[in-house]
């Protein structure tokens, strides 16, 4: 038993303090959020018509893009049909302005052939024309379009069965893009199969702040990994209906949307495709690209030369890529237009000033809380000082190492969660050594009044912490901003005090009850009966 319990203490001790030294010795600290440190507040409004969906997709164009720069805990909100990004340590106006800038416009363009698809990592340099960079395999890739996604029309008469199926009515002339996916075919390479050995894509660093141009030929990055060589737009979203859906086709996962009539549409649509099929200089491929905001999201195979009404892409889809590409489609049925409304900076001054008066206040009233239960609980006062300085390098280690590699920031509300945290602390050792008074009241020694002092007090300690979990969770899941910075920190505080409780409090308070020198003095001002000093020397 003493063994465990020194265990115990020394694990969570060499966690906590060992941690603390590693983010100090790694450099690492908690990144500030906007009103601590300052930066740039944008907001855009769109303009004209637009689908919900756009709005919808606008906004998580912009999450990635900001995530990929690794500005931390940006805000991005949306506010009706106004869109607020805060972004946190950017100073430059233009900079935020470009970062946050969408369009929302798909295009549809042909594609002169792809290389790494599948490939998240690659070590090819600019102009390197290698013809392999592994061997990925696109029919056992997730993410990438490869090859065996099919572009056909839906048959007239096609229903769907109950089992989810239909039928493949679909006549092809190229048995490489039939309605079986091809296994085995290899889409690392970078020859665009045009029957010209001397051409090939020349491979290219992948840029994830790629800047659309649809009037020329570019090297855009393939969703999923790998990048694609395009031509210049020959239409856009607006061929289609805004009805595109994700199903279940042949078996397998795809998309159905049907194309608008008219010149505007379906003459649009039926020039790509025939020139994809056909495989023409400007598509020798067989593929066609559809990009939104300089990422290639699908490159499915055209297997048709010509569509009537509808049009169904399949293949090796997973339901997730169906549904974000049915989504892609119906909102570049009516593309969004984001007018930035207002660029505003925000200076970190009051949010330093803030942050000052916080961490004096912190510490004055944490001090003040330690003085009182040292002068009330004695020696077992020692045991909450150091519990919470258990507790604190913890926090901080926590806080410091999400802050590098998942981009939290602290903010002055995150701060206020932390401190209203240290009630929840203070109540974890009141309770416990409140039972423990009443145990030695009892006439207890000091060691089974420990031991039933805890095994009562833990199950209240649990159970109120779990309280505060629930709400900060509630409060996280339900908010954003400021409100949500406040829960999240609660709520790590919590989960602190939860094992700084079972494993520090709870091993300190038991051994020192075990102690000769802990039974010969009193304890909480109450004096120790049931046994005599010697007697609990010798029980040591």
């Amino acid at each position: 038993m003493r063994q465990r319990l020194l265990f115990s203490l020394i694990l969570i001790m060499v966690v906590s303090f060992g941690g603390l030294i590693a983010v100090f010795a790694a450099g690492y600290h908690p990144s500030l959020g906007l009103d601590l440190q300052g930066g740039i507040s944008v907001t855009q409004q769109p303009v004209g018509d637009f689908a919900p969906e756009a709005l919808d997709l606008a906004v998580d164009r912009i999450r990635e893009r900001v995530d990929s720069l690794g500005v931390s805990e940006p805000e991005i909100l949306r506010q009706g049909d106004a869109i607020v990004v805060n972004l946190p340590g950017v100073k430059n106006q233009q900079e935020a302005i470009d970062l946050v800038k969408v369009t929302g416009q798909v295009y549809l363009r042909p594609v002169q052939g792809c290389a790494n698809e599948g490939v998240t990592t690659t070590t090819t340099v600019p102009g390197d024309t290698s013809t392999s960079t592994g061997g990925t395999d696109a029919a056992s890739t997730t993410a990438a379009p490869g090859p065996s996604r099919r572009v056909s029309s839906v048959p007239p008469d096609s229903t769907t069965p109950a089992n989810g199926t239909t039928p493949d009515t679909t006549a092809t002339a190229d048995t490489s893009v039939t309605g079986t996916t091809v296994a085995g075919t290899d889409t690392s390479t970078v020859d665009t199969s045009t029957g010209d050995t001397g051409t090939t894509v020349p491979v290219a660093p992948i840029s994830t702040q790629v800047v659309s141009d649809p009037t020329q030929q570019q090297i855009l990055p393939l969703l999923g990994g790998g990048q694609c060589l395009v031509g210049a737009a020959a239409g856009d979203g607006s061929v289609f209906q805004n009805d595109a859906a994700a199903e279940v086709i042949q078996g397998g996962w795809g998309v159905t949307v049907s194309l608008r009539g008219g010149s505007g549409g379906e003459d649009v649509w039926n020039a790509i495709a025939a020139s994809c099929f056909n495989g023409d200089a400007t598509c020798p491929s067989h593929r066609l690209a559809i990009e939104l905001d300089g990422e290639v999201v699908s490159a499915p195979s055209v297997n048709q030369p010509s569509f009537n009404g509808s049009v169904q892409i399949t293949g090796s889809f997973s339901e997730n890529e169906a549904k974000n590409l049915a989504r892609v489609l119906k909102s570049g049925s009516l593309p969004v237009k984001m007018e930035t409304q207002s660029v505003s900076n925000v200076s970190p001054t009051l949010g330093k000033d803030s942050l000052h008066a916080a961490i004096i206040a912190g510490l004055i009233g944490v001090g003040l809380v330690l003085v009182f239960l040292l002068l009330y609980y004695r020696t077992l006062g020692l045991v909450v000082v150091l519990g919470v300085a258990v507790s604190g390098s913890l926090l901080y280690a926590v806080i410091s190492l999400l802050s590098h590699t998942q981009g939290l920031a602290l903010s002055l509300s995150g701060i206020a969660g932390i401190i209203v945290s240290v009630g929840v602390t203070v109540d974890s050792y009141v309770v416990f050594f409140e039972r423990l008074k009443d145990e030695v009241r009892a006439g207890r020694s000091l060691k089974n009044s420990a031991q039933r002092g805890f095994a009562g007090a833990w199950h209240t300690i649990l159970v109120a912490d779990i309280v505060s979990l629930i709400g900060a969770f509630t409060l996280w899941y339900l908010t954003v901003g400021s409100v949500r910075n406040f829960a999240f920190f609660l709520g790590l505080s919590t989960m602190a005090d939860l094992l700084v409780a079972y494993f520090f409090t709870r091993p300190a308070v038991l051994l020192l009850a075990r102690t000769a020198w802990m039974s010969r003095r009193k304890v909480m001002g109450i004096a120790i009966t049931g046994t005599t000093p010697a007697a609990a020397g010798s029980a040591s």
